[in-house]
């Protein structure tokens, strides 16, 4: 199997279609990697928010017992 590019130049080149192929590699990565940025930010909140609720709720549950 031979390469379809001589030299990693022409690779980057394209055939001359670089902006273009560049530019759509470019609107598909980024999005994806902002969607794996915003998927880690809202499981962190998410957890943050499941953890007080839990230790709220013990808070509420021994102070129950206690009266």
């Amino acid at each position: 199997m031979s390469s379809a590019f001589i030299s990693w130049s022409a690779f980057f080149a394209m055939g001359g279609y670089a902006f273009y192929v560049w530019l759509a590699v470019a609107f598909t990565l980024l999005p994806l990697a902002a969607i794996v940025l915003h998927t880690r930010w809202r499981r962190r909140v998410i957890i943050s928010v499941v953890v007080q609720r839990q230790s709220r709720d013990i808070r509420l549950n021994i102070r129950k017992e206690a009266q």
